[in-house]
């Protein structure tokens, strides 16, 4: 009996259910089908202002007939960063000269200060003696600028501030030198096989001096004189070095080559005169590793690394970076570096900040060579050639 109950109860189910399949379909009735078979357009959402009960088809729309909207351009660009126009060279030259003037006319002032005094006694020579020392003039050009001072007064009998000032302008001239060779020379050669070679530079000094920052502030000043310029970053136990020249080589398009972290540094500047060479370009400037002038492994890897590059041809200039801020420091500094490799001349960095412009006289003597360029601030374009006249001009302006 409790079977036969249970079979009625399922049937009365699946009868129910038959119905509500059937009613469903006959309330929703399948979209009519074209006579190729395919379903009819789609219905579209009436707009607003429309009748909602009057069919509104849609026509269909493929992949094909889809339109992408356009895609954003890349604002980041390739990568490189846009080159830069160096300021030119007499523009930067002007600013430059009056920068000089602010900066060092403290040790000028002071010694025709000292001049122009009523009685010249032997107090005040030795204040002006003092004065020329701190100022890192070296004690050998102090004698004799002191002594050609008081003979030339004494004969003269110059008294007058105008005097005294022409006299002195002319003293500290021919103590800084007007007749050396103060050009860098950056003009290259033809090889034996009538090959072009660029002039090759060599930047050398410790670190901290702005040795790289120099050799990326020379290569602007190359571009802007018009000359194209390949950049070898053989520094290459400082990885940051590598990487903040080749960032001044891409502000002004110049090509920079260099090797692996830790690796030879004489086969990166050999590579960038083989580049240089075959890009036919004027100039290959070579960022040397920054070593310390007490490590007698480092100065010796530095004559190889001269020596491995004049294998492709000469070199034409090798500058050494110091700081004028360092005084006598940058002395001993310049000594060694000069046993080491033949210095052709010398850049001064941070002279803006110093009040020690005697260096200048000081490094000259003591190596035999003369400054070149001088560095007189922190922008891109604030490297100059050393001009005597200029330099004397500031110290007594």
């Amino acid at each position: 009996m409790d079977i036969l109950i249970l079979v009625v109860v399922i049937a009365v189910v699946a009868v129910a259910a038959g119905s509500g399949l059937v009613i469903a379909r006959r309330r929703n009735p399948a979209p009519p089908r074209e006579k190729d078979g395919t379903a009819p357009p789609p219905r579209r959402e009436p707009g607003v202002g429309e009748d909602p009960d009057v069919t509104v088809e849609e026509e269909r729309r493929t992949i094909e007939d889809v339109t992408l909207p356009p895609t954003a351009p890349d604002l980041l660009g390739t990568g490189t960063r846009p080159v830069e126009v160096p300021e030119p060279t007499a523009g930067r030259l002007v600013r430059l000269r009056s920068r000089l003037a602010r900066s060092q006319n403290t040790l000028g002032k002071g010694l025709l200060n000292l001049l122009s005094r009523e009685h010249l006694d032997e107090d005040t020579w030795e204040e002006i003696e003092d004065t020329l020392l701190t100022a890192d003039v070296g004690v050998g050009p102090t004698q004799e600028l002191v002594e050609r001072l008081r003979e030339r007064v004494r004969v003269l009998g110059t008294r007058t501030p105008e005097g005294l000032r022409a006299l002195l302008r002319e003293e500290l001239l021919t103590l800084v030198g007007t007749d050396l060779d103060r050009v860098v020379h950056t003009e290259g050669g033809v090889s034996a096989e009538g090959e072009e070679r660029p002039a090759v530079v060599l930047v050398v000094g410790v670190n901290g001096t702005g040795k790289t920052t120099t050799a990326g502030k020379l290569a602007r000043v190359l571009v802007a004189d018009g000359k194209s310029v390949v950049l070898g970053a053989a520094d290459t136990f400082r990885a940051a070095a590598a990487d903040q020249l080749q960032t001044w080589g891409e502000r002004v398009g110049a090509r920079t080559v260099r090797g692996a972290e830790g690796g030879d540094p004489a086969a990166v500047a050999f590579e960038a005169v083989r580049e240089g060479i075959a890009q036919t370009a004027d100039v290959v400037l070579v960022d040397t590793a920054g070593r310390l002038h007490t490590k007698t492994g480092l100065m010796d890897e530095l004559g190889k690394v001269k020596r491995v590059v004049e294998k492709q041809g000469p070199v034409n200039e090798v500058l050494l970076v110091l700081d004028a801020t360092t005084g006598q420091n940058g002395l001993v500094q310049a000594r060694v570096f000069a046993e080491a490799v033949d210095i052709t001349g010398i850049a001064l960095t941070k002279l803006d900040g110093s009040a020690k412009g005697g260096i200048v006289v000081a490094v000259q003597r003591e190596l035999g060579v003369p400054v070149k360029l001088i560095g007189l601030g922190e922008g891109a374009d604030d490297l100059a050639p050393f001009e005597p006249e200029a330099f004397v001009d500031a110290l007594i302006s």
